[in-house]
C-alpha cells in the first residue's frame, strides 16, 4: 500500500489545500493529512477545529476519489512522522518560487535524516496560487469576502471566530 503524507498547518484549511489533496489522493492509496501542531505560528483554530475541518472535507474527496484519506495530529519531526504513519511518500504544495526555496531546504534535510521517503511537489491550480491561509485569515479579519478561498463551511467557521475577537 503507497501511503503519502501531506503536512501544513491548515490554520485554515484553503481551497488550494483542497485542490492539493484531490490530486495527491490520485497517486496514493491512503493519504495522511498531518496537521501540525506549531504553538508558535499562534494558529486562529485550535488543533482540534482544524482537525474537525479537514476530515469534514477529506470525508467527501475520499468518497469521490476512492481513497482513504485521514487526519493525523503531529508535534514532532516531519520525517518521524512519515514513519509514524508508514508514508513513503511527503506531498508538497508549491505556489511560487519563494515556496520552491523553502522546500527546497526542507527535501536536504528530510533526505539527509532518511533517503527512503521521497518528496514530491504540486504545483497549485493557477486559480488557486495566491491562496493562503495567513492572507485568507488577513482578508476575513478586515471584513474582507473569502468565500472564493475557502469552502463554504469554513467561511463560516472564520466568520464565527472572528466574530468572538
Amino acid at each position: 500500500m503507497r501511503v503519502g503524507l501531506y503536512p501544513g498547518t491548515f490554520d485554515p484549511i484553503t481551497l488550494g489545500h483542497v485542490d492539493i489533496i484531490r490530486r495527491a489522493a490520485a497517486l496514493v492509496d491512503k493519504l495522511v493529512i498531518g496537521v501540525a501542531i506549531n504553538r508558535d505560528k499562534g494558529p486562529l483554530f485550535t488543533l482540534e477545529e482544524r482537525v474537525a475541518m479537514i476530515e469534514a472535507e477529506c470525508c467527501k474527496l475520499s468518497a469521490e476519489t476512492g481513497t482513504e484519506i485521514v487526519a493525523h495530529p503531529f508535534e514532532n519531526l516531519l520525517i518521524d512522522c512519515a514513519h509514524d504513519v508508514g508514508a513513503q511518500i511527503i506531498v508538497r504544495g508549491l505556489r511560487a518560487v519563494a515556496d520552491f526555496e523553502y522546500e527546497f531546504q526542507m527535501v536536504g534535510m528530510n533526505r539527509a535524516l532518511d533517503d527512503t521517503v521521497e518528496t514530491v511537489f504540486l504545483m497549485a491550480d493557477a486559480r488557486r496560487q495566491a491562496i493562503a491561509s495567513k492572507l485568507v485569515k488577513e482578508i476575513a479579519r478586515l471584513g474582507g469576502d473569502v468565500s472564493k478561498f475557502v469552502t463554504p463551511q469554513v467561511n463560516e467557521a472564520l466568520k464565527e471566530r472572528l466574530a468572538k475577537k
